[in-house]
C-alpha cells in the first residue's frame, strides 16, 4: 500500500475506477458493440447474399441466352425448311401450269389446223365442182357450135361425162 501512497494513489479509489470502468465496458460490450457486431454481420450476411444471388442470375441470363439463341436457330431452321418447300411446291405448280398451257395450245393448234384443213378441201372441191362447171359449160358451147344445133340434157351429160374420164 505504501507504493500506492508513494504514486500517489488510492487504492480504494483505483479499484472503484477499475469497477466503474468494467461496469463501463459491460455496458458499452452490451448495449454498443453487441448490436454493432450484430448489425455489421446481418450487413455482411446481406452483402454476400447479395453476391450468391447475383452470381446466380448472371448463371441464369447465360443459359437464357443460350437457350434463345437454341430457340432463334430452330425456328431459323424451321422457316428455311418451310420457304424451301413453298418455293418447291411454287415450281412444282408452275412446271405443271406451264405444262398444262403448252398441252392446251398443242390441242388449240391441231383444232386450227383441222379447222383449216377442212376449209381447204371444202374450198379445193368447190374449186374443182366450179372448174368442172366451166369445163362442162364449154364443152356444150362448143359442141353446140360444132354441131350447130342444141343436145339434150342427158346426152350432154353422158358426153362430157366421157370426155372427163378420158
Amino acid at each position: 500500500m505504501e507504493l500506492f501512497n508513494a504514486l500517489g494513489l488510492n487504492l480504494k479509489i483505483l479499484i472503484a475506477q477499475f469497477f466503474n470502468f468494467a461496469i463501463f465496458l459491460f455496458i458499452l460490450w452490451k448495449f454498443a458493440y453487441k448490436p454493432m457486431l450484430k448489425f455489421l454481420d446481418d450487413r455482411k450476411d446481406k452483402i454476400e447474399k447479395g453476391i450468391t444471388d447475383a452470381e446466380k442470375v448472371e448463371q441464369r441470363l447465360i443459359e437464357l441466352e443460350e437457350e434463345k439463341k437454341k430457340v432463334l436457330e430452330e425456328t431459323l431452321n424451321k422457316a428455311k425448311k418451310e420457304a424451301k418447300n413453298i418455293i418447291e411446291i411454287s415450281t412444282k405448280a408452275g412446271e405443271e401450269k406451264r405444262n398444262m398451257i403448252i398441252t392446251k395450245a398443242k390441242e388449240e393448234i391441231k383444232d386450227i389446223i383441222s379447222n383449216e384443213k377442212e376449209k381447204i378441201n371444202l374450198e379445193r372441191a368447190q374449186a374443182i365442182k366450179e372448174v368442172k362447171q366451166e369445163v362442162t359449160d364449154l364443152v356444150i358451147l362448143s359442141l353446140e357450135k360444132v354441131l350447130g344445133k342444141r343436145i339434150d340434157p342427158k346426152k350432154n351429160e353422158k358426153i362430157i361425162k366421157d370426155i372427163i374420164k378420158k
